[in-house]
């Protein structure tokens, strides 16, 4: 399927899901990410949910990571270049919602992308090999080209990876693991 059927295909199943079918696949998922070797570093990257766009509800995994004492870091969107600004949460830092629905840190302690060890990206869908398929505005490949790359990056999903993504370029910079509801997909 190309990119655009993607974004379409799963959108629209996303839109499907009950407000608790989300909830339980987002508790799901963070049990998931519990089985895997990612919890010995400090610098994690968590997206805040856009409950509008049904997305994983993150707040399983921020309990997570606080539980674990982890640097929990979240991003600010720059919608004029597609670029990213990224800042430490803290039990200060004040979060609202941009003109897209985007919880954000309104300010607060910059971190460098090259300080991040493990991330965790918002996706519509991913293929069996590890390519992924967002909004299609960029973000993610712009901010996870200045990670290091040894960065663990985490795909999250309430679906199934589909067979493959015609669209993927070798320039795209692909999932280490594809986190689902009932399995993990390690690349």
């Amino acid at each position: 399927m190309t990119k655009k059927a993607l974004r379409a295909k799963y959108k629209s199943l996303r839109q499907q899901l009950s407000a608790n079918e989300v909830d339980d696949y987002s508790i799901e998922i963070a049990n998931q990410l519990l089985t895997l070797d990612i919890w010995n570093h400090s610098f994690y990257h968590i997206f805040l949910t856009i409950e509008e766009q049904k997305e994983i509800n993150t707040d399983f995994i921020l309990n997570i990571l606080a539980g674990k004492d982890k640097h929990i870091v979240i991003s600010k969107s720059n919608f004029e270049d597609y670029s990213m600004s990224h800042f430490l949460l803290t039990d200060s830092t004040k979060i609202k919602k941009n003109k897209y629905g985007i919880p954000e840190p309104v300010d607060g302690i910059e971190i460098n992308p090259s300080q991040l060890e493990v991330v965790f990206i918002p996706l519509l869908a991913f293929d069996k090999i590890g390519h992924r398929v967002g909004y299609g505005k960029g973000f993610y490949d712009r901010f996870l080209a200045n990670c290091k790359p040894e960065t663990i990056k985490i795909g999250l999903s309430f679906f199934e990876p589909d067979d493959s993504i015609f669209e993927a370029s070798e320039n795209d910079i692909k999932l280490d693991y594809g986190v689902t509801p009932n399995q993990v997909f390690e690349f």
